[in-house]
Formats: C-alpha cells, sequence, structure tokens
C-alpha cells in the first residue's frame, strides 16, 4: 500500500502544471452573454440590462439604436494605472444602414478620463466616408498634445477636399487650381511624404470619396475656388465622374452622373454606394415669387448600379451636397436654406429642417448616440432631436463655419472658417480649441475641412495651405482596415508603457511609448459594454472578459478558443 500510495502522489505532481495560473490570473469580469447579462467571474459585475435581447444563438444582439448593457462602478473594475485586457467576440452585418458604434467604454467626458473600444463607420465628413470598419482602442487622462503635427502638403494642392482611410493607409483628395493642375488623389508614407496615386479625371479637384466592397472610390469636381475667396481656377473642365482605384497611378472609369459637374460627396448605405453632386433640378422662378421649380432632369442624388450605371434617387428641391448615414436612415445636407433630408426610397425625400439660423449645412458626426450637424452662417453645431427639432450645441469660437467633424478617442472634434481652428466639444454649448491648423496670411478664409482618424491620431486637412496634420489626445490604437463582417475576436490590451490590439490571434496595432503613471484610468461612472461616446453597438456579442493583467499571445489564442 505504501508503494502505491508513492506512486499515486508520482503521478498527481506530474499533472500539475509547471506554471499553475493564480486564482487571480482570471477575469476580474466574464458576461458570457448566452441568455443574460451576469458575471461568471464570481465579482459580481452583472450587467443591468437596457434593451439588449438573447437569441436562440445564445448570443447578445445590440440594435444601434438604444441597447446596451450597464455595469456599476466597482472596485474590481477600477482600472487604475496597471495593465489590463479586454476581450470579446462581435459580430457584424455585412450591410449596414447605421454607423457600428462602441464594443465597450468606461469613460468620463467631463475629465477625459477611461478606456474606449470603438468601431469607426464614418459618413458625412464633409465630402467623404472617412473610416469605413476600422477599430479604435484608446485610453486618456486629459491628456493632448500641446500643437498639430504638420503632415505636409500632398502635391501643389491648395485644398484637401477628402482624407479617407483604406486598407492600411490614408489617403487625401485635392483641388489643385493651376491653369494646367488637375485634382489627384495620394497617399501618406509617414512623416512629411505623400506619394502621387494618380489623376483619375481632367476636373481640377477630386472631391467625395469612400470604401465599397473592398475598393476605394473618388469622384470628381469643377470647384472655382471663389466660394473659399480664392483666385478662380482657369481649369473649367467639368467633373461628375466616379472612378475605382487599380493600385499604382491606375483608376477605372465607373461612369459619369448625368451632367452633373461634381460628385460632392459619397457614402455607403444598406450595400450601395451613393453620391451626392451639389446640384438640384430646383431652379428659382422669380415670377414665382423666388419658388422653387422642377427641370426636367433630376440631379439631387445618384446610386450606384455598376458598369457605369447611375441610378437617379430624385432631388428634395433643393442641392443634396454631402451624404450621412444613422439609425436606419440616409440623410442628405444642403447648401441651400440649412436643408436637411431623409431618403426614403425611389426618388422620394422628406424634409427635416431647415436647421436653425443656418444656410448650409457641411458636415455630422454620431456622438453620444445622437447626429450632430456643423453650419453656417454661425459658426454652430446644431444635435438632432426629431424632424423639424435642432437642438444648438454650441457656437466655436467667432467661427462662421463649421465643417469637417469626428469623434475621436471619445471626444468629438470640428474644424472650422474663417480661421481653420479645430475644436473640442466639452458637453453642452462648451467649445475648447485645440489650435490653428492654417496660418496663411492675406487670405479671407482659411478651412479646416477634411477628417479622418488614423494610426492613432486625428488627421484633418486645410485650405488655402493644402496641409494634412494631426492631432494624438490621449493614446490610441487603430486597425486601419475595414474589418469584415461576421465574427471576429477582439483583445485590447495595456501593457506597461503600450497598448495593443489583436483581432483573431493575430497582434494588428501597438502604439508607441507613453507614460504608465500618467494614465490612471480610474473613473465614478459605470462600465458600458455596446455604448460609448460615439454611438451604440450595432451588431450581436459573447463572450466578454476583463483581465487585470497583460494576456500573452498564447492566452489570447486561448481565450478566443474558449469563446467560440
Amino acid at each position: 500500500m505504501t508503494v502505491l500510495r508513492s506512486l499515486a502522489v508520482v503521478f498527481g505532481l506530474l499533472l500539475i502544471p509547471s506554471h499553475p495560473l493564480a486564482a487571480d490570473d482570471g477575469p476580474i469580469a466574464h458576461w458570457k452573454l448566452a441568455e443574460d447579462g451576469q458575471d461568471s467571474s464570481g465579482n459580481g459585475n452583472h450587467a443591468i440590462n437596457h434593451g439588449v435581447r438573447f437569441g436562440d444563438d445564445r448570443t447578445a444582439q445590440f440594435n444601434g439604436i438604444d441597447a446596451w448593457l450597464e455595469i456599476p462602478s466597482s472596485k474590481s473594475l477600477k482600472l487604475g494605472a496597471g495593465d489590463f485586457s479586454v476581450s470579446a467576440w462581435i459580430h457584424t452585418a455585412s450591410e449596414l444602414d447605421d454607423v457600428l458604434g462602441d464594443v465597450m467604454t468606461c469613460y468620463d467626458p467631463a475629465t477625459r478620463t477611461g478606456f474606449t473600444i470603438s468601431l469607426m463607420n464614418y459618413a458625412g465628413v464633409t465630402s467623404a466616408q472617412s473610416n469605413w470598419r476600422n477599430v479604435l482602442f484608446g485610453i486618456d487622462a486629459g491628456h493632448v498634445d500641446s500643437a498639430w503635427t504638420d503632415r505636409g502638403r500632398p502635391g501643389q494642392n491648395r485644398y484637401v477636399k477628402s482624407l479617407v482611410v483604406f486598407d492600411g493607409n490614408l489617403y487625401a483628395a485635392t483641388w489643385e487650381p493651376g491653369a494646367a493642375a488637375v485634382g489627384h488623389v495620394y497617399r501618406y508614407k509617414g512623416g512629411t511624404r505623400w506619394v502621387d496615386c494618380g489623376s483619375p479625371d481632367t476636373a481640377n479637384a477630386i472631391t467625395g470619396m469612400a470604401v465599397y466592397k473592398g475598393r476605394l472610390y473618388a469622384g470628381s469636381e469643377t470647384y472655382s475656388g471663389g466660394g473659399s475667396s480664392l483666385p478662380l481656377s482657369p481649369n473649367k473642365s467639368h467633373g461628375g465622374s466616379v472612378f475605382r482605384y487599380e493600385g499604382g497611378k491606375r483608376w477605372s472609369d465607373c461612369g459619369k452622373i448625368a451632367d452633373v459637374r461634381s460628385v460632392s460627396g459619397l457614402a455607403v448605405f444598406k450595400g450601395k454606394l451613393y453620391a451626392g453632386t451639389g446640384t438640384s433640378s430646383a431652379w428659382r422662378n422669380e415670377a414665382n415669387g423666388g419658388g422653387f421649380e422642377e427641370k426636367p432632369r433630376t440631379r439631387g442624388m445618384y446610386r450606384y448600379d455598376g458598369d457605369g450605371r447611375w441610378t437617379s434617387c430624385g432631388c428634395p428641391g433643393l442641392r443634396v451636397v454631402h451624404l450621412s448615414v444613422h439609425n436606419g436612415h440616409l440623410y442628405g445636407l444642403s447648401y441651400d436654406g440649412g436643408g436637411f433630408f431623409r431618403y426614403e426610397g425611389g426618388t422620394k425625400w422628406t424634409r427635416l429642417g431647415p436647421v436653425t439660423d443656418t444656410t448650409q449645412i457641411y458636415g455630422t458626426a454620431i456622438y453620444e448616440g445622437s447626429l450632430f450637424a456643423g453650419t453656417w452662417p454661425t459658426g454652430s453645431v446644431f444635435r438632432y432631436a426629431g424632424p423639424q427639432k435642432w437642438v444648438h450645441a454650441g457656437r466655436l469660437g467667432k467661427e462662421k463655419e463649421v465643417m469637417g467633424m469626428a469623434v475621436y478617442n471619445g471626444k468629438l472634434y470640428a474644424g472650422t472658417l474663417p480661421f481653420a481652428d479645430v475644436y473640442r466639444y466639452d458637453g453642452g454649448s462648451r467649445w475648447t480649441t485645440t489650435g490653428r491648423l492654417d496660418n496663411t496670411p492675406d487670405v479671407r478664409y482659411r478651412r479646416a475641412w477634411s477628417m479622418a482618424v488614423f494610426e492613432g491620431k486625428l488627421f484633418c486637412g486645410v485650405l488655402p495651405s493644402g496641409h494634412v496634420l494631426s492631432l494624438e489626445a490621449g493614446k490610441s490604437v487603430t486597425y486601419d482596415r475595414a474589418l469584415s463582417s461576421g465574427w471576429h475576436h477582439l483583445a485590447a490590451i495595456r501593457k506597461g508603457n503600450r497598448l495593443r490590439l489583436s483581432i483573431d490571434g493575430k497582434r494588428v496595432a501597438e502604439s508607441s511609448r507613453f507614460d504608465p503613471a500618467a494614465f490612471n484610468l480610474s473613473t465614478k461612472g459605470p462600465l458600458k459594454i455596446g455604448l460609448g461616446q460615439h454611438d451604440f453597438f450595432n451588431g450581436k456579442m459573447k463572450d466578454v472578459r476583463i483581465y487585470r493583467r497583460a494576456l500573452s499571445r498564447g492566452e489570447i489564442n486561448d481565450v478566443r478558443r474558449a469563446g467560440r
């Protein structure tokens, strides 16, 4: 018996792992989300359910409009300045009629403290759909660069009309007004360097840009320069065509849109590419009291149906210039009468404006679940609160016009005219300038027009210097390729002085170094699953975990396999 006992002890010891996991190595919170929002970690971080449905497939279903999970603040979720990991399986649809929203946040906007995991799907950044299915993991504790960093001037342009993230790179579309000059697209190469990707048209500007079905599309425009109080461009070649990028300097012609001269905005909605044209089928009849009447040919907005075919979507009577997408709807923004319209399908439109005290609407952003619009001539931003209901969200300094808008690492930013400042929204009607981006002397107008989030920073393109600049607020990493539809595993890691982002077990981004002690992330507010500073999450989720340590690559894959 003594021999048998000895063998049993030896055999048992052989079964013990050489590096056993301590109890505190497990998750501090684990929401399986198979049938409820209960925490299975033993720490009692149970979720309060706000409209999330649990389906037959044993996943949590978030509707992108008002569904989310609230986890009350607790001692175990105070992350402080230490390492941590967030792991989650998420599912997004292939055809979208809404932004994708936030996966998880624990963030105090008043102090700009906490962390954010967000999916960036931004249309209506003036002319562009700047970010398409990109991922951001960011932390902040009230930090911001002291100044914007100059990222150079693409070519000889005077106006950066669009910035778009595509396939791991940042692209800029430009207005180049010289007599022999034409609009170009450039790819950012780091520092102040830009690579010319060619000029698809003979028009002087490439304006609207968007990523559609895994390809980059760009539209051309005839831009005079008069609207920016600059000398008129001698190149009057008509724009109004859309092109698909084929690499290098090669572009494929996707067709001319009727007889329009401008493709002023591009956006994807329900799996289709739409174009705003900046022109209207309406004409002003002075004999009819200045009212609008219809011309035989409708211009307004068009839908791309492949093989060079562009189908008219009608016109609401005023120009449809830029496009926005939110909560199941496609919206048209107008430079006429503060017009803001909802597209109803076919050639039908519903007018939801005019936006109060405005004559022109330039861009939109989805922030804290609502649509915000930038306007002229009072330099104000308004929040959409329903048909004909617009809430004033403040004037930006003494500016006259608000243009490019984007949500970046928990805050809303907006660019302006005539001073080309970029302001940060601090709630209510409060805006704080982050700096002036263009100091060109002896000009009437300077514009901070285009924006995109890339490589963990906010980029902005300006007029008339034609430069692109970047700002870093807090510390972020971004996945700068389109996250495909279907199920993916995300792992956001803070380890020492770096952030890391992994997708499906592969590390896709790592931040530059930072001082860990300067980023204490503990806040008094709740942790939110499926909601953040951007919008409600639009998709499914399962097996969400938080660890108070940095998972290794091997552990990330173990967790990923366990949650399938």
